[in-house]
């Protein structure tokens, strides 16, 4: 075997290396939650949406999100399932292997986003860059985490990865072959998910550079790969979301409801952090971590000193995603995503140039400070996601809740149960009661209204209808009455709706004087906490309280309360 053949199978078994640990990271724990899903989004959105296309047809009526990766989590289950009919009988009698499928998708999908990453930053840099920069990404607990959940976050990397590769390919040699590869990234980017478009900034900064430059042959050669890279990421977006023409209105629509909930005027109860675009920056420090997120940072100074065309390609997205982002009134930390395969060219680009100027004096030190690079920048989101693994594999809070709901009350019991759970975790899946109106086990309080009428009185099934973000805008001290005279003596409550009310008790006074009320006139029958013994809970957070990043986590879910009202008749 040749020596320069030697050296490409070494490179080869180190990237198959690192994305077999990307995998086997990604798939720890997948089934958590199960038979339930407690994502909001993944529960309501992609699966669902993906199985209503067996009964009617393409169109999936639905362009909040794009619908890529509903497209493929379609096509993954008729394979899997084998037609409509298998998909429908499992998604209503053992839904589990139907999230499962989906989840597996998306770990797949983001260990592609892996090695492609690792081909962007070998040809942007050089293998060495690339092999650090993938395993960043590889190990770092945003792509990590939800790369376990049916949502299309993740999915989104690998095209970004994909135009990142074309990108360099135009940086570096300029052929029509990288604008097309370029384009097509960023065409299903966009499909996937809208903000995926970011990754346009790098392939401009790039078709700029070699418009100028005197080995590119001037503006022309640039200027028609740049339509040939438009006119593919056209085609790649069309041919994941057909319908944002052959529908165009209902796309239209898609996109300004998209646009209202981002920038809801009204807000988000619970938020903590009153600008977004430090939310974003705090969110680098724990989803990338905070060598890599400072590196990064270095990357962008390095890369200004020393190779004007590499900050050119780089540092735009980042900046802008940000900037553009942090204005709107929501922010959630996997929103950050879409710039983190830039985010990690950066970091390791920074980190290998320190290595390499630290051991300039002393070569032989060169080994031992790669190596120390390699763990400075992966350490923390390598501790991090093992311990993801670990408590994803535990049973969830709302599971245990559960578990003692059916060991200790009566089937058609009346309870009322926080908007922490789907509807359907009050069914036993697949064995409908013929003793309740919906086949559920228990009788459920109507959480999906204020029970508030106009005049502000509690009114029983009337009131205006609540979502989940404004369940504790509707609680009054009096609900607790109200609960006992109608023979609802058990109340469920989790702590990710109780936190909303106590990270903004100025907002929902009349929430917080319901939980003193509950408290006063209730004991706790039983308690599921998802922190280790002696652990202090962290505060409400819409990232840390649904991510469960912090190490006081030993189980996935929120601290679980059933509380039974005293002096309060069944019937």
């Amino acid at each position: 075997m040749s020596a320069a053949r030697r050296v490409r199978v070494s490179w080869g078994g180190a990237v198959l290396a690192l994305c077999a640990g990307a995998l086997a990271l990604r798939l720890w724990g997948v089934e958590h939650g199960l038979p339930y899903s407690y994502n909001a989004d993944e529960n309501a959105h992609f699966v669902p949406t993906a199985i209503g296309l067996f009964g009617h047809g393409w169109n999936p009526h639905y362009f909040v999100n794009p619908p890529g990766y509903t497209y493929l989590l379609h096509a993954a289950f008729a394979l899997w399932f084998g037609g409509r009919e298998a998909v429908y009988h499992a998604y209503a009698t053992h839904p589990s292997e139907i999230f499962v499928v989906a989840r597996v998708c998306s770990a797949l999908i983001g260990t592609l986003a892996v090695w492609l990453l690792y081909l962007a930053g070998a040809r942007l840099f050089d293998r060495r860059t690339g092999l650090l920069a993938a395993a960043i990404l590889a190990v770092a607990f945003l792509p990590v985490f939800y790369s376990h959940e049916a949502l299309n976050d993740v999915p989104t990397l690998a095209p970004i990865a994909l135009s990142l590769w074309g990108t360099a390919g135009i940086l570096r040699f300029g052929r029509t072959r990288d604008y097309l590869v370029a384009g097509l990234g960023l065409g299903i980017a966009c499909a996937v998910k809208y903000t995926g478009g970011v990754v346009i900034a790098p392939l401009l900064a790039a078709a700029a550079i070699h418009g100028g430059s005197r080995r590119g042959g001037g503006p022309v050669p640039a200027l028609r790969g740049l339509l040939l890279a438009g006119a593919l990421a056209l085609a790649g977006f069309l041919a994941l979301n057909p319908y944002a023409l052959l529908d165009f209105q209902a796309f239209r629509d898609g996109l300004r409801h998209q646009t209202s909930v981002a920038d809801d005027s009204f807000g988000k109860l619970g938020l903590t952090e009153s600008s977004g675009h430090l939310y974003y920056l705090w969110t680098a420090t724990w989803g990338l971590g905070w060598v890599p997120a400072i590196a990064a940072a270095g990357g962008a100074v390095v890369s200004l000193l020393r190779d004007r065309r590499i900050a050119a390609v780089l540092i735009p997205a980042p900046v802008l995603f940000i900037a553009f982002m942090g204005t709107q009134s929501r922010y959630f930390g996997r929103w950050l995503l879409p710039v983190f395969p830039v985010l990690c060219l950066l970091a390791a680009y920074c980190a290998l140039w320190l290595a390499d100027r630290a051991a300039g004096r002393v070569p032989a030190l060169r080994p031992a400070l790669l190596a120390l690079a390699a763990v400075a920048m992966c350490g923390q989101g390598l501790i991090y996601s093992i311990h993801q693994g670990l408590l994803l594999s535990r049973p969830d809070t709302r599971n245990l809740a559960r578990a003692w709901l059916v060991a200790n009350l009566p089937v058609t019991a009346k309870i009322v149960v926080e908007p922490v759970v789907p509807d359907y975790w009050a069914s036993d899946i697949g064995h409908p009661s013929p003793l309740t109106s919906n086949g559920y086990r228990w009788v459920k309080w109507p959480t999906s209204r204020t029970n508030v009428g106009p005049d502000g009185r509690f009114a029983f099934g009337g009131g205006s209808i609540v979502n989940i973000e404004d369940y504790e805008r509707g609680l009054f001290p009096g609900l607790v009455a109200q609960y006992r005279r109608l023979g609802y003596c058990w109340v469920v409550s989790g702590s990710t709706q109780r936190g909303r009310a106590e990270a903004e008790p100025h907002a929902v006074p009349r929430a917080i004087a319901y939980y003193r009320e509950l408290e006063r006139q209730s004991t706790i029958a039983y308690e599921a906490s998802p922190y280790r013994a002696g652990a202090r809970p962290p505060r409400f957070n819409f990232d840390w309280s649904f991510d469960f990043y912090p190490l006081a986590y030993s189980r996935p879910g929120p601290l679980m309360t059933i509380y039974r009202l005293r002096g309060c008749t069944p019937h």
